[in-house]
C-alpha cells in the first residue's frame, strides 16, 4: 500500500481591504468563481469571476444598504448582494445621502521646515520673484482665428534649426484655442479666458511672448491690461499685436519669427540656480483612472504633497466633480470656516451647472473608469481626494485664479484633463503629476508633467508613456510612504531639468484647453 501523502490546501487568490469596515475588496489578480480570496486575513469563496481590480463583496448585503469601501459610502446596493458576488454596475447604485460638515475640526498648523533645512532644486529664478522650472518663448491667441498663424510660427522656428543655436532655451509653444469671439464681451465666460491668458502670460515657465489676435475679436487683446489687471514682469519682452493690424497671415508668421527670433538671446541668457523646494508650485491630476488609483498612485502623491507642504511648497487639486462626495472629508480639513464654505459653494454651482445641462453629478466614471472597477463617482472620489495628501486644507480658488499661498490649495476646475491641467498651470503650477491606471496620453507644456502609472501592468505596456510605476504597492516591493518618498526626490530631479516622458514626445500644446463656459453665439 503506497504512503498517505498528505495534499495543502490551494493558497487564497489576494484581495485587498482597506478598511475594516469594508463591505468590498478589490482584486488584486483576476478571480475565478469557486476560488477563495483573501481579503487581509478575511476570506470569501467567490461566486462568480471578477477581473482585476474589480470589488468582491465580504459579507452579505441586503437591496438599498449602503457599501463601504475607504470605510466611506461608494453606492447602494441595487440588489440583493452575496458575499464573493462580484459588486459593480449590475448591483450597485449611486444615490444622493446626507452627509454632516464639520469645518475646520481637523486643521492643524503644518510644521514646515527651516529654509537651511528644505530640499532644493535648480530653478529659473525671474525678476517678479517666481520660480521656472523650464525656460520657453511662448505664442498665445486672443482668438481662434489668429491659431495657424500662430501655429505655422512655432513650426517654422522648431524646423529652421535656429533652436539649435541656444541651448538655454527649451523650445517654443504655440498655445491656441477654439475661444476668444462668438462670445458675450462681457461675463463669466471672457472673464475665465482671460485669466487663463494672464496665468500663461506671468508663468515663470516663459522667457518671452508673441501675443496674437485677428483684430476684430471679442476678446480683444487690449483687454488683458487694462485697468491694470495684468502687470508683467521687467525681464519678459512681449510682442503683441494682430493678423489685420500686420497686414495679413503671410506677414504676421514673418513678424511673429522676426520678433521671437530677437528673443532667442536674451532668452539664452537665463542659468538655472539653487532654490529652496518652498518655489515649487505641484498641480496634481489623474486621468483614465482605475480601481488601483486610490491605492497606490494617489495616496503616493498624498504623500508626496504632503512632503513638499512640509518643506514649504505649494500642491493643488482640481476636478471639482471627481471630488463630488468627499467634500465632508475636505471641510474637516479646512483652515477656517470660509474654506470649507466656498469649496460647498462651488460644490453647489456644480450641482446647478449639471442640472441645467441635463446632466447629474453621476454621469462620471467615463467607460474606461468603469473597465478598470470603478463604479460610482462617490468610488472615484475617494480615490482622486488622495492626491491631496492629509495636510490642512489652506485655500479654495476659482478656476485659473493665481495661487499665492502655501500648502494644499483646491482649485475648481472640470473633471476633463486638459482644461483641468490648463487652469491649474494657469493658477501658476511649474510642475504637474499626472496619475493614470487605463493609460492617458497627456503633456501640460511649458510645464513638465511626471506620469504615475497606478499598477504594473500598465507601466510595463506603456512604458514609453509612464514615468513612475506606483504598482509595486499592490505587488508588495514598495510602500506608499516609500513611493511618495521617491515621488518628491523625482519632482526636484524634473523641476531641475530632468526630461519626463511627455515631454519627450513633445506632448503638450494641443493639451492647451482653457474651461468654456458661456453660451457661444
Amino acid at each position: 500500500m503506497a504512503p498517505h501523502t498528505s495534499v495543502s490546501a490551494p493558497t487564497p487568490s489576494r484581495a485587498i481591504r482597506l478598511r475594516p469596515e469594508d463591505d468590498v475588496a478589490i482584486a488584486a489578480v483576476d478571480l475565478t468563481a469557486g476560488t477563495v480570496a483573501d481579503a487581509d486575513g478575511l476570506t470569501v469563496r467567490l461566486r462568480a469571476d471578477v477581473a482585476r481590480g474589480h470589488k468582491v463583496a465580504l459579507r452579505d448585503l441586503g437591496r438599498g444598504t449602503p457599501v463601504l469601501r475607504y470605510g466611506q459610502v461608494i453606492g447602494f446596493a441595487g440588489t440583493d448582494i452575496a458575499a464573493g458576488d462580484h459588486v459593480h454596475l449590475h448591483n450597485l447604485e449611486y444615490r444622493e445621502f446626507e452627509r454632516a460638515h464639520e469645518f475646520a475640526v481637523d486643521a492643524r498648523k503644518e510644521e514646515v521646515l527651516p529654509v537651511a533645512e528644505q530640499a532644493t532644486f535648480q530653478g529659473y529664478v525671474r525678476s517678479d520673484g517666481k520660480v521656472g522650472t523650464r525656460n520657453f518663448l511662448g505664442i498665445l491667441t486672443s482668438v481662434n482665428c489668429s491659431a495657424t498663424a500662430a501655429k505655422q510660427i512655432a513650426a517654422r522656428l522648431r524646423y529652421s534649426g535656429v533652436l539649435d543655436d541656444f541651448p538655454h532655451v527649451d523650445g517654443v509653444v504655440a498655445l491656441t484655442h477654439g475661444q476668444g469671439c462668438g462670445m458675450a464681451a462681457d461675463g463669466e465666460g471672457i472673464d475665465v479666458l482671460r485669466r487663463v491668458m494672464r496665468g500663461y502670460l506671468t508663468h515663470p515657465n516663459f522667457a518671452g511672448f508673441v501675443v496674437l489676435g485677428l483684430g476684430c475679436e471679442d476678446n480683444q487683446i487690449k483687454a488683458l491690461t487694462d485697468g491694470g489687471n495684468l502687470t508683467l514682469r521687467p525681464d519678459l519682452p512681449v510682442f503683441a499685436s494682430t493678423i489685420q493690424e500686420i497686414g495679413g497671415t503671410k506677414k504676421t508668421v514673418a513678424a511673429g519669427i522676426e520678433r521671437l527670433t530677437e528673443m532667442l538671446p536674451v532668452a539664452d541668457r537665463a542659468r538655472r540656480t539653487t532654490v529652496p523646494a518652498s518655489e515649487l508650485i505641484l498641480g496634481t491630476n489623474c486621468g483614465g483612472s482605475d480601481s488601483y488609483s486610490g491605492i497606490t498612485a494617489n495616496p503616493a502623491l498624498g504623500n508626496a504633497v504632503d512632503r513638499l507642504v512640509r518643506h514649504g511648497g505649494t500642491g493643488i487639486v482640481g476636478e471639482t466633480p471627481e471630488i463630488y462626495g468627499t467634500e465632508h472629508m475636505l471641510v474637516r480639513r479646512a483652515a477656517r470656516r470660509e474654506v470649507g464654505e466656498k469649496l460647498l459653494e462651488r460644490i453647489d454651482w456644480w450641482r446647478e451647472y449639471t442640472a441645467k445641462n441635463g446632466g447629474s453629478m453621476d454621469n462620471n466614471p467615463s467607460p474606461g473608469n468603469k473597465a478598470g472597477g470603478l463604479t460610482t463617482i462617490l468610488e472615484k472620489s475617494l480615490g482622486a481626494v488622495a492626491k491631496g495628501g492629509t495636510t490642512t486644507l489652506a485655500d479654495v480658488v476659482d478656476y485659473a485664479a493665481p495661487v499665492t499661498g502655501k500648502g494644499f490649495v483646491f482649485m475648481d476646475t472640470p473633471g476633463y484633463d486638459p482644461v483641468s491641467v490648463t487652469g491649474i498651470v494657469a493658477g501658476g503650477a511649474n510642475l504637474v503629476c499626472f496619475t493614470t491606471g487605463r493609460g492617458s496620453a497627456f503633456g501640460c507644456a511649458p510645464v513638465p508633467s511626471l506620469k504615475l502609472a497606478t499598477n504594473t501592468p500598465l507601466y510595463e505596456h506603456m512604458t514609453e508613456d509612464m514615468d513612475i510605476n506606483a504598482g509595486g504597492i499592490i505587488d508588495g516591493t514598495t510602500t506608499v510612504e516609500e513611493l511618495g518618498e521617491a515621488i518628491f526626490e523625482r519632482v526636484l530631479a524634473v523641476a531641475s531639468g530632468e526630461p519626463t516622458k511627455s515631454e519627450a514626445m513633445e506632448y503638450g500644446e494641443e493639451e492647451f484647453v482653457p474651461w468654456h463656459i458661456g453660451t457661444v453665439m
